[in-house]
């Protein structure tokens, strides 16, 4: 009896000992967290790289945009994502990120956009086996001028325990055919409670394109916030971006606006691609007002352009719905615009077109 009590007691302690050591470890790491979170300034002046002088966008002339979440090149198509209650927490090879980048880039390249608008390109990820994606899509892209935002530079998130998701460095990208004369990273407001570690930095760029009547084209890059705990900072977050375009509207410039917006678009995609999505609240539709008379909404129903990562995509049964679109100032005629059924082969969207013309 005393020495199976002895025995207890020995377990007991190591017990005792692994669970403070497990509570001390907690109690590092979530300091760490708070000494590493960081967002980058506002107002940060962009490098625009390529050529210096590529033309000058024209009025009365038919320009097309594209816009593409590529999803950090984890995404084929039976690839899911452990924050929308999937498997993964990465890409699950090197090789899988190169195929999906190459894939969307090659896609886009044979469409050929005057601009295009990307979100979610990875520099330096464990997400993305620290592939700096930038170097895959720049061939594809020769004779553009391009801009690159970083988006986030988050701290190491030790979850799920089994692979963690890591340390992230992305951002967003902008090519353009035409000369930019600048361009701007604009913070936007995130959530301030333990929920910025997951929804992390936000941003969105602004690139000035001189036209020939005088003005400028406002190329505004996006990417809203995502995992929020109640969505109205995503409301905070258009509010902040529409006053800065009808800003510029008013100034007489041209306002072009892409992304994603995670917002849905339509406001009625589950009815509009006939599947079940009441449980999926992350996207709500845009409230009304938000959008000011100097500007529209361009929201495409002709397909989806994003799918819920939390089970390999299935046609017809997997959540789908339209958060990638456009913002225009009513100074840009829409001609056309259709979202780009890839089937979600190489990301969780799928790309959206828009064709325009500068001039009312």
């Amino acid at each position: 009896m005393i020495k199976t009590k002895k025995v207890l007691l020995a377990a007991l302690k190591v017990l005792l000992a692994a669970a403070a050591a497990a509570v001390a470890a907690f109690i590092v790491y979530f300091i760490y967290l708070l000494c590493a979170y960081h967002r980058l300034d506002d107002n940060i002046v962009l490098d625009i790289s390529g050529f210096a002088d590529i033309g000058t966008a024209e009025t009365g002339t038919e320009y097309t945009v594209m816009t593409w979440n590529l999803g950090f090149g984890a995404y084929s198509s039976d690839f899911s994502f452990f924050m929308d209650g999937g498997v993964y927490s990465r890409a699950r090879s090197a090789d899988e990120v190169n195929s999906n980048i190459s894939h969307c880039a090659s896609l886009a390249a044979e469409l050929a956009p005057d601009f295009l608008l990307l979100q979610e390109i990875d520099t330096d990820s464990d997400r993305s086996m620290h592939i700096d994606e930038t170097e895959i899509l720049a061939p594809y892209f020769d004779g553009y001028n391009s801009v690159f935002a970083q988006n986030y530079d988050s701290p190491y998130l030790f979850y799920p325990f089994s692979c963690p998701h890591g340390a992230s460095r992305s951002g967003i990208l902008t090519y353009s055919r035409f000369s930019a004369t600048s361009s701007l990273r604009r913070s936007l407001p995130v959530e301030t409670g333990l929920s910025r570690f997951l929804d992390l930095d936000r941003c969105y760029s602004v690139t000035r394109i001189p036209v020939s009547d005088g003005n400028e084209l406002c190329l505004y890059n996006i990417h809203l916030s995502a995992y929020t705990t109640d969505g109205t900072i995503a409301d905070e977050q258009l509010e902040m971006l529409v006053s800065d375009m009808v800003a510029e509207y008013n100034s007489g410039n041209y306002i072009v606006c892409g992304g994603d917006f995670n917002k849905d678009l339509p406001g009625n995609s589950a009815e509009i691609f006939g599947v079940p999505g009441g449980e999926f609240t992350w996207a709500q539709p845009i409230p009304d007002g938000i959008i000011p008379e100097a500007l529209s909404l361009v929201a495409c129903a002709n397909a989806p352009s994003c799918r819920n990562a939390d089970s390999p995509y299935v046609a017809g049964s997997s959540f789908v719905l339209t958060v990638d679109g456009f913002i225009v100032s009513d100074n840009v005629t829409v001609v056309s615009a259709a979202v780009i059924d890839d089937s979600f082969a190489c990301s969780d969207h799928n790309p959206v077109a828009m064709t325009f013309i500068l001039g009312d």
